[in-house]
């Protein structure tokens, strides 16, 4: 178990590295993310992004898995 969360928690360290990186090739801005800018505040709801990464996700885990 132990092993796993070290994994997903570099695996999270790299998203966040590379961040910039991906927004440049369009992930992080994919139809059905919500942007809503108003003058005092930006909210930035990720939906589509986050499910993209949560199926990347599952899938790497039930190949390390088998």
């Amino acid at each position: 178990m132990s092993r796993i969360l070290i994994i997903v928690g570099l695996v999270i360290v790299a998203v966040g590295i590379l961040w910039p990186w991906l927004t440049r090739i369009g992930l992080g801005r994919l139809p059905g993310d919500i942007l809503i800018q108003r003058e005092n505040f930006t909210i930035y709801v990720p939906i589509t992004t986050g499910l993209l990464f949560g199926i990347v996700l599952s899938a790497i885990l039930w190949l390390l898995n088998r």
